[in-house]
């Protein structure tokens, strides 16, 4: 099939001859047919559609967690799940992953697909089981925070309400806001308003006013100063004068550094680490 440029039916006979390894628990013979699924879909050219993406997130359910073949799958079916557009990979494909590894009780790894996909309910929800089986009563809104702030860094604001509304009325934990028990919560909620009226005075206030829930996490001024560059016209870091996330926002309200905006502007700043 292979040979004659049959892709779509070489494809089938692949992924079912997976499927029949994978009910024998036949790993390895299973593993190396979900790759040659891939490989075929690389050569055809084929565009992404639900039906595929749905079954290469059936072979990774299938495949052991443990396996490096299982990594190396999913790093592959991910870069080519993006056709050469978004680096990221495709959100549905993303979602699925996720959807297997909140299953597998792999919430880390569940959190970071969650985070690429379009689905901040799904992710609420695991965050809230995530919370109740590993987290400290005490960190119930630092489980939020960090899936609120990493979606706004990705500019995607409806997920970020959406994962904050969900977790925060679904938590057992917390008690119905707004406003909130917990500071953190109602900077969040803050922070989200603020985000649509792209006030820079707001931000600054609002960062300001809240530093001492922000300081429980070194990388949540990391991430507002990302989302203060997206959202509000925040020049990115420079040596200032005050320092850190405040001297930054303090200097773009005073108009510092607007000269140097030009091609600094125009870069991404450097990436920040959302795993």
């Amino acid at each position: 099939y292979m040979s004659q440029a049959k892709h779509a039916e070489a494809r089938e006979l692949m992924y079912n001859g997976a499927l029949l390894f994978f009910s024998y628990n036949q790993q390895n013979s299973a593993a190396d047919l979900s790759m040659l699924v891939l490989e075929s879909l690389e050569k055809s050219g084929d565009k992404v559609d639900d039906e595929t993406l749905e079954h290469l997130a059936k072979l990774f359910s299938l495949m052991d967690p443990n396996s490096p073949e299982r990594v190396a799958f999913v790093s592959r079916a991910i870069k080519w799940s993006s056709g050469g557009s978004g680096k990221l990979g495709h959100p549905k494909l993303h979602q699925l992953l996720a959807l297997t590894l909140w299953k597998e009780q792999n919430y880390s790894e569940s959190r970071y697909h969650f985070l690429h996909s379009s689905d901040g309910e799904g992710c609420a929800q695991m965050l809230v089981e995530y919370s109740s089986a590993r987290g400290f009563h005490g960190e119930v809104d630092m489980f939020v925070a960090q899936a609120v702030l990493q979606f706004l860094c990705l500019k995607n604001k409806t997920s970020a309400l959406v994962v904050f509304t969900t977790y925060t009325q679904k938590h057992p934990s917390i008690e119905k806001g707004p406003p909130f028990v917990q500071p953190l919560l109602n900077f969040l909620w803050f922070l989200l308003l603020a985000v649509d009226g792209g006030k820079l005075t707001v931000f600054t206030v609002l960062c300001e006013q809240y530093q001492p829930s922000l300081k429980r996490d070194p990388m949540y001024n990391e991430y507002l100063d990302r989302i203060g560059q997206l959202f509000f016209g925040v020049p990115p870091k420079q040596s200032s004068s005050y320092g850190g996330l405040l001297g930054n926002l303090l200097n773009s309200l005073m108009g510092s550094g607007e000269e140097e905006e030009g091609e600094e502007a125009q870069e991404d700043s450097s990436p920040i680490e959302l795993d």
